[in-house]
């Protein structure tokens, strides 16, 4: 499947912003899942220069600044990506205990994985999120099985509510409240799992979304999607989406990977201003025939 991707932000305030630091991590990965063929990054007002660079997890970071005052920020993204088929078995029915045993005995493995089993600026948990975990990464149980009943028990449980969290409403209150968006599903899978000692990281990107049977697609109607991936010994890195409930493919469009949603904001930055602002993020993923 080809896509054309656009993300448009639009930053609007109060009072004129004299100066303005930025980062951007919105550029579609290359990778043997899916090739980014072109990438165009458009920015109103019009910074002097803007820098790209790769970061620690290989992600394709842009920073720019502006030093003229303005009261309102346009950012587009437009990109076209091309997403491979693949389809995921369990090649492997190693069981929970037994991974976790290997990523304990394999030193290499170990040094490989261990930032992903460790505590992250939003991922943290307690006894409640562990006994929650417990009650499907079952020890005796393969482990790919296992993450498949935890992102059906997120997905059946928990009521997706747009508004009802924001970045920094805790683990806790999600797991109490039954109710979030795909960035507090993801850290609450990736908690679970690195309770018990199995290694997750974040996923950042896009899902094409289908309009009702009938109805036509309307324009910004997409969103920015999060998802997870877990380190299956002798499968390696195998991603799944709490989200829908499925294993991701062809719909499924990756920006970043990271510890969490710190490591791969779309974009963040400092401002040097006072009062409030607004913030509108419009998404199309459009499949090309």
């Amino acid at each position: 499947m080809k896509y054309k991707l656009k993300h448009k932000t639009l930053y609007t305030y109060v009072n004129e912003v004299h100066n303005y630091q930025s980062i951007l991590c919105l550029q579609p990965r290359n990778s043997a899942k899916q090739i980014c063929i072109n990438f165009k990054l458009e920015i109103e007002p019009k910074p002097s220069k803007i820098y790209s660079r790769t970061d620690y997890f290989g992600n394709i970071q842009h920073y720019f600044s502006l030093h003229e005052s303005h009261k309102s920020l346009k950012v587009t993204v437009s990109s076209e990506v091309e997403v491979l088929h693949n389809l995921v078995q369990p090649l492997n029915p190693i069981t929970c205990e037994e991974a976790r045993q290997k990523f304990k005995t394999n030193l290499a493995l170990k040094i490989e994985v261990l930032q992903y089993q460790l505590p992250s600026q939003y991922i943290t948990w307690d006894e409640e999120i562990e006994a929650f975990a417990k009650t499907c990464l079952i020890p005796d149980v393969s482990l790919f099985e296992a993450i498949l009943d935890l992102i059906k028990k997120i997905y059946t449980e928990f009521q997706f509510k747009s508004g009802a969290t924001n970045v920094n409403t805790p683990l806790k209150t999600v797991l109490k409240e039954r109710k979030g968006v795909c960035q507090d599903f993801s850290h609450l899978a990736i908690a679970s799992l690195r309770s018990v000692g199995i290694p997750a990281k974040y996923v950042s990107g896009y899902i094409e979304t289908l309009p009702p049977k009938g109805k036509i697609k309307l324009e910004g109607s997409d969103a920015s999607h999060a998802w997870i991936s877990v380190y299956i010994p002798e499968m390696g890195w195998c991603e799944f989406d709490p989200t829908n409930n499925m294993i991701p493919q062809q719909r499924h469009i990756v920006t970043a990977y990271g510890r969490d949603f710190a490591d791969v904001s779309p974009l963040k930055g400092i401002i040097f201003s006072s009062g409030e602002h607004k913030v509108k993020v419009e998404v199309d993923v459009i499949p090309l025939v």
